[in-house]
């Protein structure tokens, strides 16, 4: 009979107190939502110490807590500093998120810019982007709560499922933005304070020179800096993670909701603190084979290690440290997915005349609904999390030279972009399934960068960036 580090019963009473204090704290923030641009923006006025702490917080998902020290498993050293160069997203973002805020000063979404940029065309191929991503990391995330509870207390997956889905649908419906930055700064700084005190315990019981000495006799290839399939994955989660964040609206409706000239240093300061925390998290799976961990399944590899190691009380930190970091993901992504939605769709479609009062409504449903859809779509368990992750490569990376030259280059037209942002996720899915996850995303920007320099090269017009400006 498997012995689990943590009874049923305190994961179960974690969870509940957790819910029941998260969901508390969002409806007494969101007394303060007097209008859709409080619920969706915060009021455009985000400080800069919970502006830099919601990018560290958002970015600190189910990959670093859960994937990295699966690819740490399966990849070795790669693995977690493949990892790290993700921090290059947040950190190369900085800059345009300044240059978002002075191009969009009253914008609301990615998809506005790609819209008032580029047209209609681009627009919908942005958007089918954009869900697939956005459905794609939901749907990681419901995992991997499940995952969690599974792993350190036996407590059924879907239970774990259901129950983080609920706790982050509930604030985030009562609270918007403001409940979702306030719950990323506590949970930023239970993430940096959990991840320390577990890397300390881990050296302090197990040792670098020990497990060093067992890879190197047991397991060469995890210390195999040339290891071709992981150095394919190293560039491969550059381009993916520039795409990741260079397009979503979860970025881009911080970046118009942080206040003036907040931006740039918020995502530069959210990068740097980013950068150690998958070295942390994957280097605990290097410990895995030295303890005859084997799990059965590899994105388990990262909590059962540390619970082994760690005890029941290293169980509970380890179970607060991932539970956070899944919901300060979660969170965010329900309520810019819903921003999308509401805005690019229900409003510049459909109701064009829709008072404030609706569209704040509606935001509400698409959250609820989006909550829903998540659960629907988690309950089958479809893939490992690093297997799913990667597949949404593919759509991102392809918007990545769209994205930026559209931000400073005046020359790329609309059918152009819409051209390099299909051609590149449908070459990239090619990649994802004829060679391996590890080429979908660099064969996607790859293609999509190609198309784009045709595009400039060939451009006889000048775009006016005063068309950014809808009011005008």
């Amino acid at each position: 009979m498997t012995e689990f580090a943590l009874d049923t019963s305190v994961g179960l009473t974690i969870v509940v107190l957790f819910g029941i204090g998260w969901i508390l704290f969002g409806y007494w923030l969101g007394r303060k939502n007097k209008t859709h641009e409080d619920f969706a923006l915060a009021g455009r006025n985000v400080g800069f110490a919970f502006a830099a702490a919601t990018a560290m917080a958002t970015w600190v998902t189910s990959n670093t807590t859960l994937v990295a020290p699966q690819l740490t498993y399966q990849f070795g050293l790669w693995g977690m500093i493949g990892y790290s160069f993700a921090a290059l997203g947040l950190l190369l973002f900085a800059p345009m998120a300044k240059r978002i805020k002075q191009l969009l000063p009253n914008g609301y979404t990615s998809g506005d810019f790609v819209r008032l940029r580029y047209g209609q065309v681009a627009w919908w191929v942005f958007i089918i982007i954009s869900v697939v991503y956005a459905f794609g990391w939901l749907i990681s995330l419901g995992m991997a709560g499940g995952i969690l509870l599974e792993s350190l207390s036996g407590l059924d997956y879907h239970i774990g499922m259901t129950a983080i889905l609920i706790i982050c649908v509930g604030y985030t419906l009562f609270g918007g933005m403001r409940a979702v930055i306030a719950t990323d700064f506590i949970q930023a700084l239970i993430i940096i304070v959990g991840v320390s005190v577990i890397a300390y315990w881990l050296i302090d019981n197990v040792g670098l020179d020990s497990i060093h000495q067992n890879l190197s006799a047991e397991h060469p290839q995890l210390l195999d800096v040339l290891f071709p399939a992981a150095v394919m994955f190293l560039f491969n989660n550059i381009f993916f993670g520039l795409g990741e964040i260079f397009h979503s609206n979860v970025w881009w409706s911080r970046a118009l909701s942080f206040k003036k000239d907040v931006a740039y240093k918020a995502y530069l300061t959210g990068g740097l603190m980013w950068l150690p925390i998958p070295i942390v998290t994957g280097f605990i799976a290097l410990a895995a084979p030295q303890l005859g961990i084997f799990p059965p399944s590899a994105d388990m590899i990262g909590p059962t290690v540390a619970a082994a190691v760690l005890g029941k009380a290293g169980a509970i930190v380890v179970f607060i440290v991932i539970f956070s970091a899944l919901a300060s993901s979660l969170d965010s992504l329900l309520a810019a997915t819903s921003d999308l939605v509401t805005q690019d769709l229900f409003h510049k479609k459909f109701k064009p005349k829709a008072s404030d009062k609706t569209l704040m409504r509606f935001n509400r449903y698409c959250i609820l609904g989006l909550g829903i859809m998540t659960w629907l779509f988690c309950l089958p368990r479809i893939a490992t999390l690093g297997a799913l992750l990667n597949f949404a490569g593919a759509f991102v990376a392809s918007t990545i030279w769209p994205i930026v030259l559209g931000l400073y280059q005046r020359k790329l037209s609309g059918s152009y972009a819409a051209a390099a942002m299909a051609f590149g996720t449908l070459s990239g899915l090619v990649g994802y399934f004829a060679i391996g996850f590890y080429v979908a995303a660099l064969i996607s920007c790859a293609v999509s960068g190609v198309i784009c320099w045709v595009g400039v090269v060939n451009s006889q017009r000048l775009f006016d960036w005063r068309q950014l400006n809808e009011e005008n």
